[in-house]
């Protein structure tokens, strides 16, 4: 395995995560449902800090991001982080890079005393799913995930 580094992403990265978030949905095959600018990122990310972005580099070039943010439970009692995007480029898969991302967004959460590590995945990208599984993840089958939003939480909240 080549020289492995990491780098947590600067306002000058937004090209490069939109690129990122560009490939990965055209991957899971949600490109048509993408509606996600760089504007959007730069304020979400870096003026109201609510994400965070971590680079996988491979001899100083960038091979995969992790977007990730905390989350928090009360039945823990303690804060967790949560994986919005983990992805890899194509040609460096299946090659340990993912699984050093993953570690590496796992020893970020244990230097900052969270509970867990959450994310989620598609049901139909099953070599994802085996790669968490085989990471030490759990389905959590007891659990369904809802969603809402758009105009339905616009509507919900009577705006």
């Amino acid at each position: 395995m080549s020289n492995v580094t990491f780098r947590y992403a600067r306002k000058n990265d937004v090209p490069l995560i939109m690129q990122f978030i560009q490939e990965l949905a055209k991957f899971e095959g949600l490109d048509k449902q993408l509606n996600v600018n760089e504007e959007s990122l730069e304020d979400w990310i870096f003026i109201r800090n609510k994400a965070e972005v971590l680079f996988e580099l491979v001899d100083d070039k960038v091979i995969g991001f992790c977007l990730f943010y905390h989350n928090f439970s009360t039945f823990m009692g303690g804060a967790g982080l949560y994986i919005e995007d983990l992805y890899i480029s194509p040609e460096f898969r299946t090659m340990g890079y993912g699984k050093k991302l993953f570690e590496k967004i796992a020893q970020i959460a244990v230097d900052r005393e969270c509970k867990k590590l959450e994310f989620s995945c598609p049901n139909s990208n099953t070599s994802s799913m085996e790669f968490y599984k085989h990471m030490g993840a759990s389905p959590m089958s007891e659990w369904t995930t809802f969603r809402v939003s758009n105009n339905e939480l616009k509507k919900l909240a009577k705006k």
